[in-house]
């Protein structure tokens, strides 16, 4: 089982991610973790990627697409895999497909969480994250239960950068532009599959278990 996660940003792609990764038992694989293992580890990749991203620089789709191929020849992705930010454009994509069929593989579903932009806007600049433990808030929809505290840890609860009214529309124009293309690409494909993403977060995952057939 081969997943391509799409999404704009606040969609929900990184929870339902580690639910589906739980559930089919495949690896979650996202292009952050891959880029900071890579850094980590001192690669030749990773080094390369450091210098761009050092310079506030997109790393270029050669040495991502490069880390990739290299993550998704490990053990563990045998079974299938969830691609979480990657492909980002049509360019990734077919790239994707050309290393996919080399190997006589296909990506078997492209599965978008659709979610109008004012509803992200309202989700993520709602957000608050506690700086000590990582436990995450939501103003209206999660509220700590001690205002601005956080209920594990007691640590004042704050909005990071990231979600602030600004970065968060320059990110979904962003999306706009480079990766909501996708869409079109893998419906086009016949392995686009979407699910509602404004609904409760179990909702939305049944709906996901019931779109990939379950397996328990």
């Amino acid at each position: 089982m081969k997943i391509i996660l799409l999404g704009p940003p606040g969609a929900g792609k990184g929870t339902q991610a580690q639910s589906i990764s739980k559930r089919f038992q495949i690896p979650h694989i996202s292009t952050g973790d891959i880029f900071r293992k890579n850094i980590a580890d001192g690669t030749e990749l990773g080094t390369l990627a450091k210098g761009y991203m050092d310079k506030g620089l997109l790393v270029p789709d050669e040495v991502t697409i490069r880390m990739v191929k290299g993550r998704l020849s490990e053990p563990d992705c045998e079974n299938g895999y969830l691609l979480d930010g990657f492909p980002r454009t049509v360019y990734q994509a077919d790239e994707l497909g050309k290393m996919l069929a080399a190997e006589g593989e296909a990506v078997d579903t492209a599965l978008l969480i659709q979610v109008p932009r004012d509803f992200i806007i309202d989700r993520m600049t709602g957000r608050r994250v506690c700086p000590s433990c990582g436990a995450s808030y939501h103003l209206v929809y999660n509220p700590p239960m001690v205002k601005d505290t956080c209920d594990v840890c007691g640590t004042k609860v704050i909005q990071r950068k990231d979600d602030s009214i600004d970065t968060v529309v320059d990110r979904l124009d962003i999306y706009d532009r480079q990766t909501e293309p996708l869409i079109e690409y893998y419906l086009a494909k016949g392995i686009l599959r979407v699910v509602d993403g404004t609904q409760a977060i179990p909702v939305v995952f049944e709906s996901i278990v019931k779109l990939l057939g379950s397996k328990e």
